[in-house]
């Protein structure tokens, strides 16, 4: 019996943090940091499951209109994850990396991300990349200007230039685009996430809060990209 194939990419939009908390009478930090303990269990299965790529929306370009106190507790737990959870990775054979515009974020932030990168960089498992301080639309410019520095180098040639060429000066260049794209919270939006990348993904929305996202809502977006891919 054929074993049924599993996503090589997955992208999750993280959302319904704050609207979880809320329902519960808490503030919103509870639900961010309840959102960290699910980031932990996802990644924990998804690594199990022999995902290749997990890309995780965890700071948007538009994030930075929260409220200061809101932004500087999720690049606190961003920090904090980075630096708790690297041995558990490494042990685990995750390679974790950063995408996202480096300007703005904290200086402790950065040589958190740095240093996870540059400890697991050997392992050839589960590829965590968490995008902060990501936009896709910023990506593009990101891309675009790069290429016009190759091209005035010399380094490109602008007559080569196809969808490939551009991919690889992308945040995720060296990597395969998503298969599927997770949403919680009951939205039916991409948010500027990954927006070259998720030309040919499906789509798929849970109202489960990320907080209570579990294994068994991931395995249901699986089975539905299983059979969206299943020949007719």
């Amino acid at each position: 019996m054929a074993v049924a194939p599993i996503p090589t990419h997955i992208a999750i939009i993280m959302d319904g943090n704050g609207r979880w908390a809320q329902q519960r009478g808490l503030p919103r930090s509870a639900g961010h940091k309840a959102g960290v303990e699910t980031v932990r269990h996802i990644v924990r299965a998804c690594a199990g499951l022999g995902v290749k790529v997990l890309t995780l929306y965890t700071f948007s370009t538009e994030n930075w209109r929260r409220p200061e106190p809101e932004v500087a507790l999720l690049m606190h737990l961003a920090e904090e994850y980075a630096r708790r959870e690297v041995d558990e990775l490494d042990r685990n054979n995750v390679q974790f990396r950063m995408i996202g515009r480096r300007e703005g974020l904290p200086g402790s932030l950065l040589r958190a991300m740095d240093e996870g990168t540059r400890r697991t960089a050997h392992n050839t498992g589960l590829v965590l990349n968490l995008a902060i301080n990501y936009g896709g639309r910023a990506e593009i410019v990101d891309a675009a200007r790069a290429m016009v520095t190759a091209v005035r180098q010399g380094k490109l040639n602008p007559a080569l230039l196809d969808e490939t060429v551009f991919s690889r000066f992308l945040y995720t260049a060296g990597l395969p685009d998503p298969d599927l794209v997770i949403r919680t919270a009951g939205e039916m939006r991409l948010s500027n996430f990954l927006i070259w990348q998720v030309a040919g993904a499906l789509f798929w929305s849970t109202p489960v809060y990320w907080p209570d996202f579990d294994k068994t809502h991931l395995l249901a977006a699986i089975r539905a990209w299983q059979e969206s891919a299943a020949p007719a």
